[in-house]
């Protein structure tokens, strides 16, 4: 027999879950606006007309132009693709970041798992000569080095952040600064000016050298971990109220840190090797969601993605337009328009901090 009470919490999933379903239709038009955007301007039509064409093998039509598809295929479809997995991973990789370590300010750019897996792609490729078309390689690099400041952290800062909620964003951007300060010495001591190179990509971020291959694996990896991270969703519900509440509904909170620390790690570093570091996509997204969703990580997951795509595809339209016919890092974009966000949470959370005490 239903309730008002019970009638309203499913009046609210469902509210929820067409929220996120809205948001997913927001990055797929998106994405097929921002592939036509360009020094060639399509339009959306042709774009959805060449997509079609390929995924479907149909025959061209009258109006086909090697040209354009060309452009769109070949040229702009990768980046986009790459730019909807590295924003859902992101973003979804922050939101249980945030819950297992109960830090709003907690996400794979802050605490330097980005970096860590920057340097260990660079150490792939300034000592060991390995190549930009070796993805697996570097993903393997990139996810020990993301795996290596993630657990620097964790031990250092505290698994549980410590009485002060900052202590552990403190932490990570100081192993984040070492990171960074290690990639700049093998930049520094590699006697290959393509290597030097090849490394400056990774510390400023990049969708244009994006391949179909590149892209198809970074997806893949994506669905993975929103279906991995998904199936915890419930541990991230108890989590972020503590690990007292988890201990009280048979969570054990260990299990579940090294569940996320390995999934977190292993998605960064993929991501990183193909793409760069990208920062702020991770803290942006979940807060949004949470305003928009709210904090059921069932939901909160998928919603997160959805963001972390919107926000990522619109920053790579500007990546490409701000400054023709050079093209801008999209590290650069996501973190001017990040850090005014960080800084604003930061007073949000000092305000809290001082009205408590």
């Amino acid at each position: 027999m239903s309730t008002p009470h019970i009638d309203k919490l499913i009046a609210n999933h469902r509210r929820e879950a067409l929220h996120a379903f809205l948001l997913f239709c927001l990055a797929l038009v998106l994405g097929v606006i921002s592939i036509g955007i360009g020094p060639v301007y399509i339009d959306p039509l042709t774009v959805l007309n060449v997509v079609l064409q390929h995924v479907t093998d149909a025959a061209p039509g009258p109006d086909f132009s090697w040209a354009f598809d060309s452009i769109v295929w070949t040229s702009r479809a990768p980046r986009i693709v790459m730019a909807f997995a590295v924003g859902a991973t992101l973003a979804v990789c922050g939101t249980a970041i945030q819950s297992m370590v109960r830090n709003p300010l907690a996400d794979p750019f802050v605490l330097g798992i980005s970096s860590g897996a920057s340097t260990g792609a660079a150490f792939a490729i300034t000592v060991l000569g390995t190549t930009a078309s070796s993805a697996l390689t570097l993903s393997g690099f990139a996810f020990v080095g993301a795996l290596f400041a993630m657990m620097l952290v964790l031990v250092i800062g505290g698994r549980s952040g410590g009485n002060d909620p900052l202590r552990l964003i403190m932490v990570g951007i100081a192993i984040g600064y070492a990171l960074n300060a290690a990639t700049g010495f093998l930049i520094f001591a590699s006697d290959s000016p393509e290597a030097s190179r090849s490394v400056m990509f990774w510390m400023m971020g990049s969708l244009a050298n994006t391949h179909w291959e590149m892209a198809l694996a970074s997806i893949l990896v994506a669905i993975a971990t929103i279906f991995l991270l998904g199936i915890a969703a419930r541990h991230l519900d108890a989590m972020a109220s503590g690990d007292d509440t988890a201990l009280a509904i048979g969570i054990k909170p260990e299990r579940v840190r090294l569940y996320v620390m390995i999934i977190v790690s292993l998605s960064v570093g993929v991501m990183v090797a193909g793409s760069g570091i990208i920062g702020f996509v991770g803290l942006v997204s979940p807060h949004i969601g949470r305003m928009l969703i709210g904090s059921r990580h069932r939901i909160l997951i998928p919603a997160s993605a959805g963001i972390g795509v919107v926000f990522l595809v619109i920053a790579d339209i500007g990546a490409r337009t701000l400054f023709p016919p050079q093209e801008l890092a999209i590290g650069v974009v996501t973190g001017v328009t990040g850090a005014p966000f960080l800084i604003f949470l930061l007073s949000r959370m000092r305000r809290r901090f001082s009205a408590t005490s």
